[in-house]
């Protein structure tokens, strides 16, 4: 594939970019530099190589959930500094 200035002026018009003439003279240097190595890595054999869905083979490693009462509400809000008898009170945000 060839990177060219026509190329470049595209991808501008796709991705609603505008690049001066020295961007799009950097931007067709890392796309060859990209596309040489996406070549290389297709000179690898990969015929015996499974494709990797996932890092490791661990189905679930995470805990079950489970409902507990770790505190009351009393000690949850024991250190708020404006509160209620249930509730943390927090400034409004949005004014309408």
């Amino acid at each position: 594939m060839e990177i060219n200035d026509e190329m470049i002026d595209k991808l501008a018009v796709l991705s609603r970019l505008r690049f001066t003439e020295e961007e799009k003279t950097e931007l067709k240097t890392d796309l060859r530099k990209m596309l040489q190595f996406v070549d290389k890595l297709n000179e690898l054999d990969t015929s015996g190589t499974e494709p990797l869905l996932h890092i490791t083979d661990n189905v679930n490693v995470l805990r079950d959930d489970e409902v507990k009462a770790d505190f009351t509400r009393e000690e949850a809000l024991f250190n708020a500094s404006v509160k209620d008898e249930e509730f943390f009170k927090v400034p409004k945000v949005i004014k309408k």
